[in-house]
């Protein structure tokens, strides 16, 4: 999996948007008690499916960890703020809401674990 800067998603996120914090009002939903991964989609996007499955399997194997999916075209201003290019870029979020983790497409499995292990 990599971000759109090209780094792994082991990578922290960039410091400018790092120091940005994400909550309900932002995210739509309850974020989780530990971390939360918030997936950007949009409606046809074939990649974004499969996304959707990993991020929830992932989120059901560790406690107090959140999958929240927003419709890109339905959020543009968080979209531009958040500077996402394509979907799915995916974000870490910990339990503050600070993103300390970006990528772009289709993570693996074990991608998105490491990715936690900066959160919580």
């Amino acid at each position: 999996m990599r971000d759109q800067g090209g780094e792994s998603a082991g990578e922290p996120a960039r410091e400018h948007r790092g120091a940005r914090r994400l909550g309900r009002a932002e995210l739509g939903a309850e974020p989780g008690e530990r971390a939360t991964l918030v997936q950007f989609s949009s409606a046809f996007c074939q990649p974004c499916r499969a996304t959707r499955r990993i991020l929830a399997e992932v989120a059901a194997m560790v406690e107090g960890v959140a999958h929240i999916e927003i419709d890109a075209e339905e959020h543009l201003a968080l979209v531009r703020e958040l500077g996402v290019q394509k979907t799915p870029t995916v974000l870490v979020l910990d339990a503050t809401g600070r993103i300390v983790r970006r990528a772009a497409g289709m993570p693996r499995t074990a991608d998105v674990i490491a990715a936690l292990g900066a959160a919580v």
